[in-house]
Parts: C-alpha cells; structure tokens; sequence
C-alpha cells in the first residue's frame, strides 16, 4: 500500500488497481455509465474524468493505474465541466419521453443530468430514428434511448458467452444490434436479461404482463392466482425502501391479496415437488446407467443456452419442469379438480426473479393442448409497479400466510434462489432416497457462495456423488467444455443462468452491488437455518400431494404433468 492525495487529503492506494477503484475504497463517488466491476475497463463514456497533475488533459479513472505519489483532483471545474458535456451531448440525441419511460426516476442518465445541474438544452439537431424491438417475449429494446455504452454488449459476451448483441455501423451510424440487425427473438439471446439490470436508461427493458395481469384481475368470470419465487420475498422490499436482505414474504402475501388475487401460492413448494422429481431421476439415473451427469433443468434462460450452444447435452437435461410451471400445472389439475373450477377460468401468474421465465411460460412444450401451464409472468419490479399504481403500501401490511395446498414449504425450497440451493436441496433429498436417513449435517457448505463454479464430492452410503455449481453462463460454458473434453467426472450439474442465482435475476430491483446481492443470498441462508422443516422430503403437503394424486415420483402421472423434454436449437444444423 502507498499513500496518493485526492482532493488535498491523503488516501491508501494499491499498487496496480485503477484510480476508480482507489477513489470507491475511500468513499469518494465519480460518476460512470460503462463501466462494470470485475471487467477489463473500456474508458468509452468518459463520465469518470479526472485531473492528474502533471498529465496534460483529463484522464478516465476507470483505466488509469494509481502510482505513488500522485495529486489527483475528482471534481475540479475542468472535470465537471467535461461530463456536464457528455450529458448534454447525450441528451441531444435522447427522446424527450422521460415521463413516459419504465426507467424514469430510476435512470442513471436522469440523474446524472440532475447531479450535474442540466437545466438547458445547448446542443440540437436531427436525432436518430429507430424501431422499437417487441419481437422477443421477455426483453424490448428501444435503440433510440442507448447511448452506446456497451455494457450490454459486454455482459452478454464476456459474463454469459452468449453474444446475442454487438456493436453495428461506424462512427455517427453505430448502434447496438443483433447479427444482420434482425428481431431479438431469431437472435442467440437466451432472455437472461442481464442486459436490462445493467443499461443506464430506458433501452432495454422486460417485455409487460402488467396490462393482462389487471384485465384478468378486473374480470369477474376469471378466477386469478398468483405464485411467487423463492427469491421474491427478500427482494421486493428493496423497491419500497427496505434494507436489502429483508425477507417480506408474509407483507407481500397480504399485498398480492389486496391487489385481488384468489389464491397466493409460494413457488418454494413445487421447488421441493422438484426436488422430490429431480432426486428420484437422479437416482434412477445412477443405478441404471442413464446419462450423467444429470443437469438440473430449473432456470429457462440456461435451458435455451443448452439447445443452442450444446445441443449434445440435451439428453442429459432433467426432465423434470421448472418449479414455475409445475406449480401452472397443478394449479390447473389438482387445484381446478379440488376446487371444482374449469381450468380455463383460471388466470395463473406468476411473480419471478427473471425475464426469461416469461419466454418459458410461452414454450409450446409447457401446456396441456391450448391450455398453458402459467398464463402471465411478472418480475419483481413489474409487481412492485402494480403495488404502487393501486396505492397500497407493503411496509404497513399485516403479514399473513400462503395458501393451502401450496402454501407449505421446506427452506431446501426456499433455497432455490441461491446459487447452490437446489444442489444443496436435492443433495439433502438424494441422500434420504438412496440410504433411508437423514444427513448429520444437512447444511452443504461447499456449493455455497458467490462463486462462479463450485465442485464438491459427497459421501451418500457407499456412493460417492461428484456435484458441480456453476452460476453465469460463461462459467457454464466453461464446466461443460471440461467435461466434455474428459477432464472432470461429475454425476449432478447445477447451472443458475444469472451470476449469483435468482437473488441476481434480469427481473430483480436493479443493483449490481456486489453487498445487496450478499445481504439477499444471507437472507436465504438464515431462513434455513431457523426452518423447523429443512428438506422437501419432510414437507407435509408434498407427501399429501403424492398420497392423494400423483402416486409417487416418476410416476406416470408426474410424468404427464411434471415433466417435458427440450430441442436442438442449433442454427448450424
């Protein structure tokens, strides 16, 4: 560590990291709009101009090195004078729609323009002119509002290995487009959404429910329930000021019930239905030498990502649905036939972690005839934004339970939104199926955390389980490239499409703080921890469920209702 001055005080620096990084360490905040932590920095905007003595011009912090002994201004009249002129610039070739924006008064843009007291119109002229991109079922894209910072492009390429979108045109002509500039949906994006947590502005954004959500919630002749993720309850609070990491889920039971839903259902119940499925094919898989390793089959976005890039290992997906549309599928079986209700007077929707559960509701695999599975997805902002259109106040709710039957929940369910959950809940379930007895220690603390991959053996009887988790489809893209080459021996595969699991899905309150996603992951961990019931085999309603309708696991009405198969999406074949 050296000493560098900024701002006429002393701070600590570290040899090789940027001046950004030093200046964040010591709490002093320098506007960026493309930059991204953990990224090679690619200084294209120039919002984190600063004054170095003794180096002409002005120099971005994000890609200069600290070295000792440097004087370093942040917010000189010269530095501020630079970005104020960026904005203005940009704002010469925005559209005046702010009020109508998704992303108003939460546009980085906005406030950058209000920080740097933009208060008139210097520059004008023609502005480019763009359609909007509705062509896909979880993001649009709305060119005119990018303002080419790229950090798009770079989350798509460099953290999921995807590159649906690059960079097209030169010089005043350049844009942000798919490959021959077609619609999202024929492009290789695979809805993860990523893209819409980090754009700056209004340029990409989920594909809306919210309009048929309140149509059906208006109509007397449709009976509307609602299901909601593992990860939603220690996430929504965020959008109404609550500090991350608090769990609301019996606030937000009340608020869906005012907003006119008949029923509310915790999605952390088919999450163990899942288990129960996927443990159960994972061990038929093992004793009679079905293809391994077996990969899990819960995040849509990963799913697509397979078909198209590694159709080989299709045969190896589970099976087994998401836990959002096997609770769709029960909801309009088991439900419908307890209720006495047509199934085609019931509105499901469901409240999700991600835009690409919106492309999954609508895969053709995932309904019964004309009848799909869940009828209307939304993300835990659009949800937020009907909660604030009908004035209701989650803070000040009376917490109440989910319903019955699918209101009962293990915490191994209720682990699904971590990155590792599900390998955790399965391996606690596998376990029980294959020995009879419970784990000592059900806590599995090797395929917890932020890390990209996690591997682990686990001892289960006389079988020793190889388990990889892999979160971020570069790092997916990297364990299955081992495996394929021979170098690793695994059994089960976990991939969560987002970096970090749900707690970081593309339909979350956006943040990309690395101390929100930590405080949402704990939450998880805490309400296991403190859980009476810990594993999906113990769960009262799953074993009533398979007394009263399903039978048992893989049985030929699971089967029906709880399982599908996927396709090769491969555009080269």
């Amino acid at each position: 560590m050296f000493n560098i001055e900024v701002n006429n005080r002393s701070i600590e620096a570290k040899p090789g990291e940027m001046i950004l990084e030093t200046l964040e360490r010591a709490g002093i905040n320098v506007p960026t709009l493309c930059h991204i932590k953990g990224l090679f920095p690619s200084g294209a905007c120039r919002m984190c101009v600063v004054e170095v003595e003794g180096i002409p011009g002005l120099i971005p912090s994000c890609a200069f090195p600290v070295r000792e002994g440097m004087k370093i201004k942040t917010h000189s009249p010269r530095a501020l004078r630079a970005r104020k002129t960026i904005i203005e610039l940009l704002l010469a070739n925005h559209p005046d729609d702010c009020l109508y924006c998704v992303r108003n008064k939460n546009c980085d843009l906005q406030d950058l323009a209000e920080e740097l007291g933009v208060r008139q119109r210097r520059y004008t002229g023609d502005k480019n002119e763009y359609h909007i991109d509705k062509s896909s079922p979880s993001i649009i894209r709305d060119p005119a509002k990018c303002i080419l910072c790229g950090k798009c492009v770079r989350v798509c390429e460099e953290i999921q290995g995807v590159s649906a979108i690059d960079f097209i045109g030169r010089g005043s002509r350049s844009k942000i487009g798919t490959a021959f500039n077609e619609g999202l949906n024929v492009s290789s994006c695979i809805n993860c959404g990523q893209c819409v947590v980090v754009c700056p502005t209004g340029a990409l954004r989920e594909t809306s429910h919210i309009k048929e959500v309140l149509d059906a919630l208006s109509d007397p002749d449709l009976h509307v329930v609602v299901q909601h993720a593992p990860s939603i309850s220690v996430t929504l609070g965020e959008e109404f000021g609550i500090k991350p990491g608090n769990d609301v889920v019996g606030l937000m039971n009340t608020t869906l019930r005012r907003l006119g839903f008949k029923r509310v259902f915790d999605t952390s119940f088919s999450a163990d239905l899942t288990i129960m499925e996927e443990g159960s094919e994972l061990v038929h898989r093992i004793q009679n030498n079905g293809p391994l390793p077996m990969l899990t089959s819960c995040s849509p976005g990963w799913i697509k990502f397979v078909e198209q890039f590694y159709p080989e290992f299709i045969p190896n997906l589970s099976s087994c649905k998401s836990p959002q549309q096997m609770m769709g599928a029960l909801i309009k079986s088991y439900y419908a036939e307890q209720q006495g209700i047509d199934p085609h007077q019931i509105f499901s929707v469901s409240i999700m972690p991600c835009t690409a559960k919106k492309f999954e509701a609508e895969r053709p695999e995932m309904a019964n005839g004309n009848l799909p599975d869940v009828d209307a997805v939304l993300t835990t902002r659009e949800l937020a934004r009907i909660i604030k259109m009908r004035g209701l106040d989650l803070k000040n709710m009376d917490p109440e339970g989910a319903d019955t039957p699918f209101g009962e929940r293990s915490s191994a369910g209720k682990l699904f939104g971590a990155s590792g959950g599900v390998m955790e809940a399965a391996i606690r379930t596998a376990h029980y199926l294959i020995t009879g007895k419970e784990m000592e220690e059900l806590k599995v603390q090797s395929v917890r955390g932020l890390d990209g991959i996690k591997e682990a053996t686990v001892k289960i009887g006389d079988l020793e389980l190889n388990v990889a988790v892999a979160s971020g489809l570069g790092n997916a893209r990297r364990l299955l490239d081992e495996v394929k080459a021979g170098m690793k021996t695994v059994h089960f595969i976990e991939i969560m499409t987002c970096p970090g699991g749900c707690i970081a899905g593309g339909g979350q309150p956006r943040s990309i703080n690395v101390e929100t996603i930590k405080a949402r992951l704990k939450a998880l961990y805490n309400i296991d921890r403190d859980a009476s019931v810990r594993t999906s085999h113990q769960n009262k309603q799953i074993q009533r469920i398979y007394a009263e309708y399903l039978g048992k696991p893989l049985s030929e009405k699971s089967h029906h209702l709880l399982h599908t198969h996927y396709h090769n999406r491969d555009v080269l074949k």
